[in-house]
C-alpha cells in the first residue's frame, strides 16, 4: 500500500508537468507540428495574446481593418470581463476569439483542480460575451500541463502555440526589431505570435508590435502568403 501511494504521489505531479516540455520549439516543430501552429504553406496565421485591452486593442483592430486582415485573438478572462464590449467588437470585425486562460498565470504553478476551474470559467465567459464557443487554447507563456490538456479535451479546445514571435513584450522592443525577428523565423504555414496588450509585459511594449504590423503584413503579401486566423489555417493533425 505504501509503495502504491508513493508511486501515485510521484506520478501525479509528473503527469501534470510533463506536457510543459512542449515549450521547446524544436521538439514540437518536429513531433507536434499542429501544436507548433504549422498549417497550409500558402498561409500565415496571425495571432495576438493577452487582450482585450482598451488602451491598445482598438489600435490593432484599426490596422487590421485597413489591411483587410483577420486574426485570432487569445483573450484572458480577467481582461474580457472588464471590457466585454471589446470582445464583441472582435467578433463583429470578423476576428476569431480563442482562449488564453483566466489570468496570465503559469499553469505549472496552478493545481489541477484550479486549472480546470479557471479554464472552464474563461471558456464560459467567452461564450457568454461573443455568443461563440472558442476553438483554440494557448496557455500563458505557452506552458501546457496535464490539467490544461484535460480541460481542453472536456471543452473541445485545440491547443496551439506558435512558430515564431517578435519578443514584443520587452521594454527594449522596437517596431523594426519585432518585424525583423518575426520574419527571420517565419515560413509559409507558420503561426505568428504578437501581443495586443501589455498587461503581462513591460508597460507600453504593445506599441512595438503595433508599429511592426503594417510592414509584416506587407512582407507576407510580397512573399505570396495569405494572412488570416487559425480557423482557416489547415493545421496538421493533432
Amino acid at each position: 500500500m505504501r509503495t502504491a501511494a508513493l508511486a501515485a504521489a510521484v506520478a501525479l505531479p509528473l503527469a501534470h508537468a510533463a506536457p510543459a516540455v512542449t515549450t521547446l520549439p524544436a521538439l514540437r516543430q518536429r513531433l507536434l507540428p499542429g501544436l507548433h501552429g504549422l498549417g497550409s504553406p500558402d498561409r500565415v496565421a496571425l495571432t495576438f495574446d493577452d487582450g482585450p485591452d482598451p488602451e491598445s486593442t482598438p489600435h490593432f483592430l484599426d490596422v487590421l481593418a485597413a489591411h483587410r486582415v483577420r486574426a485570432t485573438f487569445f483573450v484572458l478572462g480577467v481582461m474580457l470581463r472588464r471590457r466585454p464590449d471589446l470582445g464583441r467588437r472582435l467578433v463583429a470585425a470578423g476576428h476569431e476569439v480563442a482562449l488564453h486562460g483566466w489570468a496570465h498565470d503559469n499553469l505549472l504553478l496552478r493545481g489541477p483542480a484550479g486549472t480546470v476551474r479557471d479554464l472552464t470559467r474563461a471558456y464560459d465567459l467567452v461564450v457568454d460575451v461573443t455568443g461563440r464557443p472558442p476553438a483554440f487554447l494557448r496557455p500563458p507563456y505557452g506552458v501546457l500541463t496535464g490539467a490544461a490538456l484535460v480541460a481542453a479535451r472536456r471543452l473541445r479546445l485545440r491547443p496551439v502555440l506558435w512558430s515564431c514571435w517578435g519578443r514584443d513584450w520587452t521594454a527594449s522592443a522596437t517596431g523594426d526589431g519585432v518585424r525583423r525577428r518575426v520574419l527571420a523565423g517565419l515560413r509559409g504555414g507558420g503561426t505568428v505570435l504578437l501581443h495586443d496588450s501589455s498587461c503581462a509585459a513591460a508597460p507600453g511594449a504593445w506599441r512595438a508590435g503595433l508599429a511592426a504590423l503594417p510592414g509584416l503584413l506587407a512582407e507576407c503579401r510580397h512573399r505570396g502568403w495569405r494572412v488570416g486566423p487559425l480557423g482557416g489555417h489547415g493545421l496538421a493533425a493533432r
